[in-house]
């Protein structure tokens, strides 16, 4: 099952799944993007897909989940918690409503998510959880941050859950990508910041491969790119001082925030 897949990581994730032989089931608020990609996923690889229009703003939805796959009889081996997003701008000017359905989204949803899935994989003692933070969650994000604060706690959460998990037959992976070519940097408004105006971002495809491959060797944290994995153990170093200049230069000081669509 995978998670905000009707674009971006997501579809790039599902793409690859179904070339692997998985059935799947796709989560998404767009019912017409997620029905386009199973009539397109279902033809090309010969696999099964469901699709799922949820949103995991809602408080309850991940329950919803969950109660409706039970009732289908649906095991679900691999979960890959991927639906996120981002905001862009000073925190004393932006939309707390906006603010809060970010925590809910990339914070409570995804650990509800864990915790309603990973307790049938423990009784089977096998699975695979999929949990995509980003390379924010190293270090803190003037300008977003809330956002940075929230990939800080899934990486946190997740790499927690590695040890308690040790020789359960689960594992838990955390992806970390950088910038990305996805839909995401519009829907943070983030097009005019300096960190995507210098350096080259992924493909949802890169991401998603690196991402697939390190959850299949069950690797804990998995940093796509060599200058991301470079700037990921170097904000370990600095003083953070340093860092949170850094990073508050790379993004540039836009004064205004902007919410996502």
């Amino acid at each position: 099952m995978i998670t905000g897949a009707s674009g971006g990581i997501g579809l790039a994730l599902a793409e690859i799944f179904a070339r692997e032989g998985y059935d799947l089931v796709l989560v998404a608020r767009s019912e017409d993007k997620l029905a386009a990609a199973k009539t397109r996923l279902e033809s090309r690889y010969g696999i099964g897909v469901e699709i799922m229009v949820k949103d995991l703003v809602v408080k309850d939805a991940a329950q919803e989940i969950y109660a409706e796959l039970t009732d289908r009889g649906r095991q679900i081996d691999i979960l890959v918690n991927n639906a996120g997003v981002g905001e862009y701008g000073r925190f004393a000017n932006a939309d707390w409503d906006k603010q809060n359905e970010m925590i809910q989204l990339n914070i409570t949803a995804l650990i509800h998510m864990t915790k309603l899935f990973l307790k049938p994989m423990l009784e089977r003692k096998e699975g695979k959880i999929l949990n995509v933070a980003s390379t924010a969650a190293f270090n803190p994000g003037p300008t977003m941050a809330v956002y940075h604060a929230t990939k800080a706690a899934v990486l946190f959460f997740s790499e927690a859950l590695v040890s308690e998990l040790k020789g359960s037959g689960v594992t838990v992976t955390t992806l970390c990508p950088g910038p990305t070519e996805t839909g995401f940097v519009a829907a943070a408004s983030m097009e005019s910041s300096k960190l995507f105006q210098n350096l080259k971002a992924a493909t949802p495809e890169e991401v998603a491969f690196y991402g697939y491959k390190a959850l299949m060797r069950g690797k804990p944290v998995a940093v796509q790119g060599f200058f991301n994995r470079l700037m990921a153990f170097s904000v370990r170093l600095a003083p953070r001082s340093q860092v949170r200049e850094m990073t508050y230069k790379m993004y540039g000081k836009k004064d205004s925030s902007i919410s996502p669509s």
